[in-house]
């Protein structure tokens, strides 16, 4: 159990840190996020036409539409531009809960691997290495590879770098932990 809690603190707080960096200085996700000079022009047009917060996909249809009317519009919209908008009203400046959040979701996170390395027949250093790398793979493939499959997400590269270099550090850390 005490290696679980070790594993699971240290090995969060090191997943953590790959996040923050890859986000930060290494900006693996810039862009995803870039900038563009009408964004003045471009909030003004969206608060007036968005009433509430949420994630819209431009073009669309009504959730009531019926099967002919999303064929209809395949062709009518087939080739021309589109847009994902998450809309939020106000921006929330104070980041310490949501990295606080992160943080625990990251220790909470190697806390499961932990709970499973340390039920394998073979615990060794490059058992643990390798279980973690595939774990890395999963949750990349599971979400952002699957999202960038419909969406074609800009940060697709960042995210899988995030996973292989993030699971791997966790990988050697736990591997070097659970030596036996």
């Amino acid at each position: 159990m005490k290696k679980l809690l070790i594993g699971a603190l240290v090995g969060g707080i090191i997943l953590f840190f790959c996040q923050f960096l890859s986000w930060t200085v290494l900006n693996w996700h810039g862009n995803a996020y870039q900038y563009t000079p009408r964004q003045d022009a471009i909030m003004s047009a969206l608060s007036t036409q968005i009433d509430k917060d949420g994630q819209y996909m431009i073009p669309n249809l009504p959730p009531d539409a019926t099967m002919k009317d999303h064929e209809a519009a395949m062709k009518t919209y087939a080739g021309k531009p589109w847009a994902v908008i998450a809309y939020h009203s106000s921006k929330n400046i104070n980041m310490a809960p949501n990295i606080f959040r992160g943080l625990i979701v990251d220790i909470l996170i190697i806390g499961f691997f932990c709970a499973i390395i340390s039920r394998m027949n073979a615990l060794n250093f490059t058992a643990i290495l390798i279980s973690a790398l595939f774990v890395g793979m999963i949750v990349f493939f599971n979400v952002p590879y699957t999202h960038h499959i419909w969406f074609q997400d800009a940060d697709l590269m960042g995210y899988f770098w995030d996973c292989l270099v993030g699971w791997a550090l966790v990988g050697v850390w736990l591997g070097w932990l659970y030596k036996v």
